[in-house]
């Protein structure tokens, strides 16, 4: 079944895009959420009107994106943990404490856009990419060191 997505959906696609789904799916989770719509002339029309003003839109949160990317590589971001023998913490650094000190710093960071593999479980330098936007992804450096 087609379908014309209401907002941007990281799985699926951005606003405005027309993709085949599920008959299921779309019946039963995208349209009731009002996620998107079904792809029927009218519709397609309706969101035909509507296309420059996603794509003006688009254009200024990738940009707004770039430079939230250039202010992200420029930081450094320090956490003190406890250590043990071979310097491996007793706890560790996760994304959810990355995204909760960029807050602190006042740059607004989804816990989910910290693309960090596995917690952070010694003491080091690393960098953790961070999505900032679906095709804009910023290297953060983190430091771990040693709570004296």
């Amino acid at each position: 079944m087609k379908v014309i997505l209401q907002r941007d959906w990281e799985e699926l696609g951005f606003e405005g895009d027309i993709i085949e789904v599920a008959r299921g799916y779309a019946r039963n989770y995208l349209i009731p959420k009002g996620i998107a719509v079904e792809a029927t002339p009218q519709n397609i029309k309706a969101f035909e009107q509507k296309k420059k003003k996603i794509e003006a839109r688009r254009a200024r949160e990738k940009e707004q994106a770039l430079k939230l990317k250039e202010k992200l590589e420029t930081l450094e971001i320090v956490f003190k943990r406890k250590a043990g023998e071979e310097d491996k913490l007793y706890g560790s650094v996760t994304n959810i404490d990355i995204a909760e000190e960029l807050n602190k710093m006042e740059i607004p960071i989804d816990r989910k856009k910290v693309m960090l593999e596995k917690p952070i479980k010694s003491l080091g330098e690393f960098e953790v990419p961070i999505r900032v936007y679906p095709e804009v992804v910023a290297n953060l450096k983190v430091k771990v060191i040693k709570e004296e």
